[in-house]
């Protein structure tokens, strides 16, 4: 064979053997993807693979120690040289201080580490948060739902051990929609921040009608004690969770405006609204409908509504068809009893299932997919109590 032709020849060979490396790492690549992060909003992974002559080079960054080892793993098989530059969140830059604790009455969860983007979710004063990386003065954290975003602020970082101590004080719970904190108990006394339902604060003592608080960035103040709730009597209030006190949580919020991306009393979106009002009885919902329509039991698909009861999550969206076979889940609001729902669109109001009712709501009700029951099925897949949440402990 004349030399030109067997190099003409092994460089095809090379090429072809590269090009079948190649396809079959992409489509590991994608299983593990499948297998490990299928959600990137509660689990990162972004990968991608380029041949550099008879190197192997993998990048990107995760949140999965497994699909990061898995892919190393099997690179390794396939290449004798490979580099590896994925890098595994949360950051090793970070330190100890991989942890952190909410201290602004909201923060707002934005995709992307700049004011311009998507606000996606948002954080209560005093929740924990999981940091996963540092980007100026932007910081990238996972909330106790597993929800993933870019936060500016409001957040003081910590270590786990410093975490742990902190999680351990005694708190109050703010159980007011909205109120004001402030620096004295006396009338001239100035505000520290606002409050809204949800926020929790250490509670150092109890001065008249006075509860005096600690902020996690270390400021104190006071705030009264009709406006809060020890931590320890709301747990045991809401021990007797029922349809009716979630539909009484539920109608206090009657008014509050839409807000996408809202999950605080200053704004609510649909899943928002399911979220906080579920929240408020210590139950720890998924944060988008799309994820809170996996949980709990089925109770209807027909739009009967015989075995619904308050308190029940309704679900809306498009079925599955044979041109769009996956179905879409859009929207969410809670049951009230008698074919109504109170849902945020626009803001906060309640709707009917009823064609003969006054509050018919013709768009949702040719849309509504299933009804899925929350109470009684709290300890299933998905759904857990706040404090039996790890980033709780």
């Amino acid at each position: 064979m004349p030399k030109v032709t067997f190099v003409i020849f092994l460089w095809i060979f090379s090429t072809l053997h590269f090009m079948a490396q190649n396809s079959d790492m992409q489509h590991m690549i994608e299983a593990v993807q499948k297998k490990y992060a299928p959600d990137k909003r509660v689990e990162l992974f972004q990968v991608e693979m380029l041949q550099q002559n008879d190197t192997l080079v993998l990048k990107g960054e995760t949140t999965s120690r497994q699909a990061y080892e898995e892919i190393i793993s099997h690179a390794r098989k396939e290449s004798a040289a490979v580099k590896d530059s994925i890098r595994l969140l949360p950051d090793e830059k970070l330190g100890e201080e991989g942890w952190g604790v909410i201290y602004n009455s909201v923060a707002t969860l934005r995709s992307e580490s700049r004011y311009g983007a998507e606000l996606v979710s948002q954080a209560l004063l005093g929740m924990p948060v999981k940091i996963l990386e540092k980007n100026g003065g932007w910081r990238r954290v996972q909330t106790p739902d597993r929800y993933i975003g870019w936060i500016n602020g409001s957040v003081t970082p910590l270590s786990k051990e410093a975490l742990q101590h902190y999680l351990k004080l005694p708190k109050v719970i703010i159980t007011a929609l909205s109120v004001r904190s402030y620096d004295d108990t006396g009338m001239e006394a100035l505000p520290v921040s606002d409050l809204v339902a949800g926020d929790m604060l250490v509670v150092k003592s109890a001065k008249g009608v006075f509860y005096q608080v600690h902020y996690p960035d270390g400021r104190e103040a006071f705030v009264k004690r009709s406006d809060a709730s020890k931590v320890t009597d709301w747990l045991k209030k809401n021990s007797w969770l029922t349809g009716e006190s979630i539909v009484q949580t539920a109608k206090q919020l009657m008014g509050v405006p839409y807000l996408w991306g809202g999950t605080s009393t200053k704004g609510l979106d649909c899943s928002g609204f399911t979220k906080q009002v579920y929240f408020m009885h210590g139950i720890l919902l998924a944060r988008d409908a799309s994820q809170q329509v996996l949980n709990g039991r089925l109770i209807d698909e027909l739009g009967n509504f015989g075995d619904a009861l308050p308190g029940d999550l309704v679900f809306f969206g498009s079925k599955a068809t044979d041109d769009n076979p996956q179905e879409r889940v859009v929207h969410v609001g809670i049951y009230l009893g008698d074919k109504r729902f109170i849902h945020a669109s626009d803001y906060i109001h309640i709707s009917s299932f009823d064609p003969a009712d006054p509050l018919y709501d013709a768009f949702n009700a040719n849309r509504y997919l299933r009804t899925k029951r929350i109470i009684g099925e709290v300890y299933s897949e998905g759904m857990e109590e706040l404090f039996d949440n790890p980033f709780y402990r």
